[in-house]
Parts: structure tokens; sequence; C-alpha cells
């Protein structure tokens, strides 16, 4: 029977420690989804770190767009890095608790990078809407130093927001059930478990969503339609694809974050979502990192042009150390 970590708190007991309910599945299967998530994380990290190497090493990726990749890659990595390692301990040895502490930093980390993204996502989808309507202006107005700013405006803005909201969840009383239904410390799942009355945290969880990371959604969905409706007034078939081609790439990686974001945080919470949530929390916070690279290096032509140099250049250095032998 797992220990509890309590103190008295009048006629209840303050809750410290949390238990993490994660996939109830049996010791086989338990076993195969720890093999699983550990070659999805080893890839995950690997793909992104690849993606990284590839736009500081290249000439050709020394570009805006490129530029965000880049940080969108360092942000999958620590992404990822905040939910799975905590997932992948739980089949190697069973131990599916968790301090209070612990879970607060995990939701205050994962809220930031979350919130990040969405930031960086906008920035890239502006990005793509001043390179495909306003391609004569491009150049002058996404230069290295606006570029900068929208990055470090992307991570304090996150910052800012999510601090908000921490500083309250932290401030709230739990005394029990001690057992989040989720395989990481997600927000609402622990808020749930408070023993305070919570309207207050989710009203300005709410706010905050709506101030700080309804704008970059927004500017997303207006980026796109512009960019949509440009495409569409190109005669030829040729120059749409053409066209299409330099977004087709972003544009998947911000449907499938938000597309899965929106079920788990958006959509009602009724019975048969509730029991898929954790499912959908999957795609965001474990499959979205993995695909991302995988996305940007099958269907971008420089990227895949960079990926053959480097290949060559092994190649070449391999052979010339042959010959000198």
């Amino acid at each position: 029977m797992q220990s509890l970590a309590n103190m008295e708190w009048g006629n209840q007991s303050i809750i410290t420690e949390f238990i993490l309910l994660g996939f109830e599945t049996n010791q086989e299967l338990r076993v195969l989804l720890f093999l699983v998530f550990l070659a999805i994380y080893f890839l995950t990290v690997a793909g992104n770190i690849l993606v990284i190497v590839l736009v500081a090493a290249d000439q050709h990726l020394q570009t805006p767009m490129y530029f965000f990749l880049g940080n969108l890659s360092w942000l999958e990595i620590c992404y990822t890095s905040t939910t799975l390692p905590r997932l992948l301990a739980d089949p190697r040895t069973g131990d599916r608790n968790i301090s209070a502490t612990g879970c607060i930093t995990q939701l205050y980390l994962f809220s930031i990078l979350v919130a990040a993204e969405c930031y960086l996502l906008a920035a890239m989808s502006y990005d793509r809407y001043l390179a495909i309507c306003k391609p004569l202006h491009y150049a002058t107005i996404m230069n290295g130093r606006f570029c900068l700013q929208l990055t470090a405006g992307s991570w304090i803005s996150a910052f800012l927001a999510i601090s908000i909201i921490i500083s309250f969840v932290s401030q709230l009383t739990f005394c029990g059930p001690n057992q989040i239904d989720h395989f990481f410390c997600e927000f609402h799942p622990v808020v749930k478990l408070s023993c305070d009355d919570t309207k207050v945290v989710e009203f300005l969880a709410f706010l905050c969503a709506s101030i700080f990371t309804g704008p970059s959604f927004l500017l997303t969905i207006i980026s796109y339609g512009f960019i949509i409706a440009m495409i569409q007034r190109i005669p030829s078939a040729t120059g749409k694809q053409k066209a299409f081609s330099t977004c087709s790439s972003h544009l998947i990686v911000v449907t499938t974050f938000y597309g899965t974001l929106m079920i788990v945080y958006v959509l009602p919470k009724s019975k048969t979502l509730t029991n898929l949530n954790k499912l959908f929390s999957v795609f965001y916070t474990v499959l979205t990192p993995l695909l991302n690279p995988l996305i940007y290096s099958l269907r971008n032509k420089d990227v895949k042009q960079a990926l053959k140099k480097i290949r060559q250049y092994d190649f070449g250095f391999a052979k010339n150390s042959d010959n000198q032998r």
C-alpha cells in the first residue's frame, strides 16, 4: 500500500503528495508502453537536435523561418522532457507518487512551454503571411532584430501569463483525494482535487488564456486566412502549389497542435471526452514534438538539401580517412 505524506490541518489532512494514475494497464502492456515512450523520447530529442544543428550549420537556412523553426525545436525538446521522463519512470519502478511541489513545478514548466509554443506558431504564421502576401516588404519587416523581439516576446509573455496563474494555484489547499487521473500534472485534474473554492483560479486561468494566448491563436487564424485568399488569386496551378508548399508544413503543425489542444481544453467535458482526454493529451505532449521535425524534414526541400550536404560531408570525410590509411 502506497504511503501518503501528509500533515494534519484542523479536522482534515493537507495532501503533500499526489498519485499519478497514468494509464491503467497490466504489467506486460506497461512494459510495452515504456519501450514505446522511450523510443519516442529518444527520436524526439534526436530529431529536434538535428533540426537545430542543420539550421545553425547551413547558410541557406539562415532565414527568419528557420530561425523560428530552430527555436520551436528547442522548445519541443524542453516540452517533451517535462512530461515523458516522469511517465517513463512509472512502468520501470511502479512508483506513481509525485510531491505537491514537484507537481506544481511540472504544471508550471509545462504551461509555460505550451503558451510559448502558441506564440512561436503565431510568429511563424505571421512570417509566412509576409513571405506570401507582402514579399516586397518581407526583408525590411522580418529583419534579425524583429525576429529576436518576437522570440523573446514569446517566452516573456508565456512566463508572465503562467506565473500569474501558478501563483494562485500554489496557494490552493489539497486535502484529498490525492489521485490525479492523468499521466502528468495538468491544470484541470490538479485544480479539481483542491478542497478550496477554485472558481477564482479557474476564471483567472480563462482570463489569462484569453488575454495572453487568445491573440496568438487569432493572429494565426487571420494570417492563414490572408494566405489562403492570396493563394486562391494566383492564376497558375504551379504558382499555387509553389506558394502553398512554403507554408504547408507549418499549417500541418498548427492544425495538429491546436486541434488536439481544443479537444482537451475547449470542448465541453462530456464523459466520452473525459475518458479520451489522456489519449488526446498524448498527441500534443508526446506525438507533436516527435512529428514536427519529421514534417519539416520530409516536406521541406531546403531542410532535405541541408541534410544531404551533411551526409555527403560525412561520407567524404570517412572516404578521405580510409584513403589516408
